[in-house]
């Protein structure tokens, strides 16, 4: 006789699903001398918290239901109470999470990969444009919901297999819009979570899911109080409809672009659960928490927003408590609604799923050591993070599939449908009170995987104060990325201010022109290590003041190498890590070489942030020409000395900064703002300028200002006792 082969995962699911399906069977025998109830969850972003205090006052009170039906973040909420997630779990997984976090896409930026880092700070970040063969496209949305999906999956233990909504214990309705046709969209079967992320797109916000030919975003602008969802599942004979949307603004809160926007967004709602709420008969129960004050992006306040859900729903508790059952009852449907969930699934294979261009090697380099062990779905988020921040991708998921015998882990990237081609936009305006002052605009256009293994190329322009043009080729050596040759051309005409005892002597125009050929390889995620050969040409001429240097140009070369190791937590203003930044370069021929090391730290406690900076530069054989040599002067460079006021053959410089934090961006927007003091203290030696400038000199300096989505924005003054004093102000990038 030959046994049937079954898995011993198999018979827990088949077991936990027969006791499920007793204890339904029980509890719909029960659910005939009861009144049919259904539940309705509405939208309003941060405010629907207030949902899960409604749902603990239903917990407590015995109140079971037979469908439910939830738009937006009453969606979200639907989703994971369909799930079998109880009010507390729910209320833990709002505490765990980032709000400020989740509504930015990329990792942290000390876990970016190192290219994407070096772009990013070149260029303003969610600026660019794609090139396709339809033309230029801009970004769909300020945030691709890229953690906002993860978050989800967490919260529905999607680790255990994708939940299907056709599999719900109770029916389930879940309300999109398709932004195509204006027609709404209802999520009755299939995957539970892609339902939960598309309810949840709010236009212009979050990317719209793709759905076929559709494409979904939050149900809100169709019915944000899907109140007929639940007469047509379940033929509820009582609902409890639960309102938590925005009221619309006053006259004086409507300014900017954005605030009419949601004004125009919030007026479409609005008219749609008017009529919603019109359907409403005399036995059913309509819940609206008075969250005055509570606006929907103050996900942070998720636990005074559940008690306030609460008190509304205890108001109405006597109407309430009469659909309440006995004991018994209520717990056969608590049993049939909590999923019986054995041991993590073991995974068997990791299959990378859905790339067109990108090679998987390249992906699949975050996905070692998966098989062979449970589903850790901590690391999994957070290696899936990393796959989306090499750029490649619009967002990356992950699904469980078990086949037979077998778990496979299917990640699956979407490659960037408006790529993989880019136009880059960057800009700077630098003003200083007793130097020369810049605004200069950059733009670029980047063709990224050129081949196999992820070649890219970048060339653009600056035009301005500093006027220049760069082309430069980007080629991996291996599918992994982690070897790389990279060969560039760069031009830029930069003006240099010639200083004796404070005072501007002579103003040149320099004309640079470097070719760089070198190779290197990424180590991790520190950054890069390189090396090759570099030709420079160097030109100057007098434009005013005294000939204190002879005009002329001056062509070089030789060998360079080059570190730039960077940990920090923000791309210009950190509040924890560090950096080090490290290049050498031997003139071949020319008698000379030329060593730089930049050491930089920070770390914050409570609202205050330290940093620390330590630099050496200088030759270690023979003299620094005056056209390659070190320089002191400019913001927290000795800001009490203007940019490259003092010239030499060699420097020392170090500072300590304290910052307070005073004002943290809205979510989504990574920074803050910060007051702060600077004691920096520095010494050339060699002195080409001001060589009357003996010794250290010292300088001090208070700023303002802070990380924006513009780059970095900030006003200061410096302050040197051997210096002349200045004010700054710089917006955008470097």
């Amino acid at each position: 006789m030959i046994e049937p082969k079954c898995s011993r995962s198999a018979i827990r699911r088949i077991a936990s699903g027969s006791i499920a399906a007793f204890a339904l069977v029980g509890t719909l025998a029960a659910a005939a001398e009861r009144p049919r109830v259904g539940l309705v969850l509405g939208g309003g972003g941060a405010r629907g918290a207030a949902h899960i205090g409604v749902l603990e006052v239903l917990r407590e009170n015995r109140i079971p239901v037979d469908c439910v039906a939830g738009t937006s973040m009453g969606g979200l909420v639907t989703g994971a109470f369909a799930a079998g997630l109880s009010p507390d779990e729910m209320l833990a997984a709002m505490g765990k999470a980032d709000w400020r976090a989740m509504f930015n896409d990329n990792p942290p930026v000390e876990d970016l990969n190192p290219r994407i880092k070096y772009q990013s700070r070149r260029f303003i970040p969610g600026t660019e444009m794609g090139m396709t063969k339809d033309g230029v496209q801009a970004l769909p949305s300020v945030v691709g919901g890229q953690k906002v999906k993860l978050f989800i999956n967490q919260l529905v233990r999607s680790q255990y297999g994708e939940p299907q909504i056709e599999n719900m214990p109770l029916p389930v309705s879940i309300v999109a819009t398709d932004l195509v046709t204006g027609d709404k969209v209802v999520f009755r079967e299939g995957s539970l979570t892609k339902a939960m992320r598309a309810t949840m797109s709010v236009p212009g916000l979050m990317t719209p899911v793709k759905d076929g030919d559709r494409l979904l975003v939050d149900g809100g602008l169709v019915d944000n109080v899907p109140i007929d969802e639940v007469r047509k599942n379940c033929k509820a004979d009582v609902v409890i409809a639960v309102n938590v949307g925005s009221p619309l603004m006053k006259a004086g809160e409507i300014g900017g672009i954005l605030s009419v926007a949601g004004q125009m967004v919030n007026i479409l709602t609005e008219q749609n659960v008017t009529r919603s709420l019109a359907t409403l008969t005399a036995s059913d129960i309509y819940i609206k928490p008075d969250l005055e004050g509570i606006t929907a992006a103050e996900f942070g306040r998720y636990d005074e927003t559940a008690k306030r859900g609460r008190a509304a729903a205890e108001a109405l508790l006597p109407r309430l408590q009469a659909l309440s059952v006995d004991e018994t009852q209520y717990q056969a449907w608590l049993t049939a609604m909590t999923p019986v969930r054995g041991p993590l699934p073991v995974v068997d294979e990791v299959r990378i799923a859905g790339l067109k261009r990108v090679n998987p090697a390249y992906p699949d380099r975050y996905l070692k050591n998966y098989e062979g062990v449970p589903v850790d779905v901590d690391r999994l988020d957070k290696d899936i993070g990393l796959i989306f921040g090499d750029g490649e991708y619009d967002h990356v998921d992950f699904s469980l599939l078990s086949t037979r015998d077998r778990n496979i882990l299917r990640v699956t990237p979407l490659e960037k449908e408006f790529g993989p081609d880019y136009l880059r936009f960057g800009f700077n305006l630098n003003s200083v009170s007793n130097g020369s002052s810049t605004f200069n605009m950059r733009v670029a256009y980047q063709k990224t995987l050129i081949n196999s293994l992820g070649g890219e190329w970048l060339a653009g322009v600056q035009v301005g104060n500093e006027i220049g043009a760069f082309t430069e080729f980007y080629q991996p050596l291996d599918a992994e990325r982690r070897f790389f040759f990279e060969p560039r051309l760069i031009y830029l005409r930069v003006p240099l201010d010639i200083y004796q005892n404070n005072n501007r002597v002579a103003e040149y125009r320099v004309d640079q022109t470097t070719l760089d050929l070198l190779a290197g390889i990424n180590v991790g995620l520190w950054g890069p290590v390189a090396f090759g050969w570099t030709e420079r040409y160097r030109n100057a001429d007098l434009e005013t003041g005294s000939p204190t240097f002879r005009s002329g140009g001056k062509g070089y070369g030789g060998f360079l190498a080059k570190m730039e190791f960077d940990q920090f937590d923000r791309l210009y203003n950190p509040t924890t890590g560090w950096a080090a930044y490290g290049n050498y370069f031997y003139a071949a021929g020319d008698g000379y070489d030329r060593a730089e090391l930049d050491l930089r730290a920070a770390q914050s406690i409570g609202d205050y942030v330290f940093h620390g900076r330590i630099r050496g530069a200088g030759s270690l054989t023979g003299t620094l020409p005056f056209y390659d040599a070190v320089a002191l002067g400019g913001f927290l460079n000795l800001s009490g000395f203007v940019r490259n006021q003092i010239i030499g053959d060699s420097l020392m410089y170090g500072n300590v900064r304290v910052e307070k934090v005073v004002g943290r961006l809205p979510a989504g927007l990574r920074g803050d703002m910060r007051v702060g003091v600077a004691l920096e203290g520095g010494q050339v030696n060699g002195r080409y300028t001001e060589t009357n400038l003996n010794g250290w000199q010292s300088s001090v300096t208070a700023y303002a200002g802070g990380e924006t989505p513009l780059g970095m924005v900030y006003v200061g003054y410096g302050y040197a006792p051997n210096g002349m004093g200045n004010f700054y102000l710089f917006i955008g990038t470097p």
